[in-house]
């Protein structure tokens, strides 16, 4: 490359691998500026320089959730689940729920696992609380049940009082479900408006050069490459099915303060728990 070409492209990677929206804004602001000054397409030095410095390839990785015979396991994978959807990451889960896979970018994988180690916490803390509170201690819960009639095995519900591991299975779901949702809203949020933001305006109104791929384009390549990788990858057999225990179905108070605890979570940029992730009272 050519030094102008290089520099160009050396922003162009801080740009990228830098998780401040601010400082990634202004390493392309940069770029492209210099790149009209030296009439350099942008789009070729992406390629090239895609070409001369291979992206980072998918990698898999092995995390710890909890000792064989936790109830709490299930919870903690099914949150670890749901913030790895949002963060282009695939996963499988051990048959005993003790650990999980992840399948993806090495950056998105640290993101997964920090985020949901903060999240776990979290969620710990909430439903600590709410369980304190006692409130939980009049409300039912409904769950269905097979009772035989004849030769047959037929389904009905039954509402029965909330135990206290009963209320805190609900509040979990209620707050991974709510989680979920959220992070995938966060998500697609940060994509459109990345997706929408155009070619950068230079001096005296002017565009600063023809724009790069993308950013659907780039996470729809993203993606597809980390499926490639996880179907040559994998040797899981079926698919988990989460948690099924008896408060599963729960759409009461115990789940609705789940909820409500989740949609004030913190989802920024906090500091992860190390480890194992956090232990979750069974």
């Amino acid at each position: 490359m050519s030094s102008d070409v290089a520099t160009i492209a050396a922003l162009l990677a801080k740009a990228e691998r830098t998780d401040n929206p601010h400082e990634a804004e202004a390493y392309l602001a940069k770029a492209q500026h210099l790149a009209t000054l030296r009439s350099v397409d942008l789009a070729l030095v992406r390629a090239r320089s895609a070409r001369e410095q291979r992206r980072t390839r998918p990698v898999q990785r092995t995390v710890a959730v909890g000792e064989p015979g936790r109830r709490a396991n299930t919870h903690l994978v099914s949150l670890f689940a749901a913030v790895a959807r949002a963060n282009d990451v695939v996963v499988d889960v051990a048959h005993n729920s003790t650990y999980v896979i992840g399948y993806g970018m090495a950056s998105d994988i640290d993101l997964v696992e920090q985020l949901w180690g903060s999240l776990a916490h979290q969620m710990v803390e909430a439903a600590g609380r709410y369980l304190d509170a006692g409130s939980w201690r009049s409300e039912t819960y409904q769950r269905v049940v097979r009772e035989r009639v004849g030769r047959w095995s037929v389904p009905r519900v039954q509402s029965r009082p909330h135990t206290r591991q009963t209320a805190r299975a609900a509040f979990y779901q209620g707050f991974i479900e709510r989680i979920g949702a959220r992070l995938v809203e966060a998500h697609d949020e940060a994509v459109a408006e990345a997706s929408g933001a155009g070619a950068e305006v230079g001096a005296g109104g002017a565009t600063t050069g023809p724009p790069g791929p993308s950013t659907a384009v780039v996470l729809a390549q993203k993606a597809e490459e980390v499926q490639t990788f996880y179907r040559q990858a994998t040797s899981a057999r079926g698919s988990w099915k989460g948690y099924r225990g008896v408060a599963g179905g729960d759409t009461g108070a115990a789940r609705g303060a789940g909820r409500a605890a989740a949609a004030q979570a913190r989802i920024g940029s906090q500091p992860g728990i190390g480890g194992a992730g956090p232990e979750l009272t069974p």
